[in-house]
């Protein structure tokens, strides 16, 4: 009886441990993690973020909720491209750099910043902006002009047609010399990934923890109840002895 007492407390450690939370990235800033948990809870899925050192941050999901997890946060964009800065780009490493590498570094260093700031548009998706700036030939009559194509992948429900000009602008005055009608916008929509319908956050989080629980107390009363009980012991009656007669 024992041993079968054993036995169903480790099938309930396993299924406890089941229904543990599983990890979906990791590495994340504070306000990544914030933003992430607050889109899978409005999308019906469960979500916790943790932390050792309260600068990194882990975002977690139950495990029958990964793959919904996963989709809900690839419609949204989630998690964001991370980008370089300029002073990234430019970090002082002792080496003296050539005229070609500065120069290239400086296209990268401002393409990266530009794809982070469309980005940060409501509705944007996933942004990247390319850059082609000619280099200058002394000799050349005329100087080809620089051009710059910005590639927009946005949310299918938001309509971003009335931002092109804006966009345009914004690219147009942060590189020098490029003329407004030599920068390209093309959006895109993005597809939602398909996936099977799950249960909402609350019901995953009750319904498999309430399950085992009442599982393990069934079981568990049904083998107390089929303990064999002791034998009573036989009373021993008292024997009557004739005294002799007086």
């Amino acid at each position: 009886m024992r041993r079968s007492l054993l036995a169903v407390l480790a099938a309930t450690s396993l299924l406890l441990s089941a229904c543990a939370e599983k990890e979906l990235y990791g590495d994340l800033s504070e306000r990544e993690a914030n933003e992430m948990v607050a889109v899978l809870q409005n999308a019906g899925v469960s979500a916790a973020k943790s932390t050792k050192d309260g600068k990194v941050w882990t975002l977690k999901t139950r495990p029958e909720q990964f793959s919904s997890a996963v989709a809900v946060l690839h419609d949204q964009g989630y998690p964001r491209d991370k980008f370089e800065s300029l002073g990234d780009v430019f970090k002082k490493e002792g080496f003296v750099s050539s005229p070609m590498e500065q120069r290239a570094r400086l296209m990268y260093g401002l393409s990266q910043e530009l794809s982070q700031t469309i980005s940060s548009i409501d509705g944007v998706v996933q942004a990247r902006v390319h850059i082609a700036v000619p280099e200058a030939d002394p000799l050349a009559e005329t100087q080809k002009p620089s051009s710059a194509s910005v590639f927009i992948r946005h949310n299918p429900d938001v309509d971003l047609s009335g931002q092109v000009g804006s966009i345009k602008a914004l690219v147009t005055n942060s590189i020098e010399g490029l003329p407004y009608d030599k920068v390209t916008v093309v959006m895109f929509p993005a597809r939602p990934v398909m996936t099977q319908a799950q249960p909402s956050a609350v019901k995953s989080l009750t319904v498999p923890a309430i399950a085992v629980v009442l599982a393990v107390g069934g079981v568990a009363a049904y083998l107390l109840t089929r303990r064999p009980k002791k034998k009573p012991r036989p009373r021993l009656r008292a024997v009557e002895t004739e005294r002799p007669a007086a």
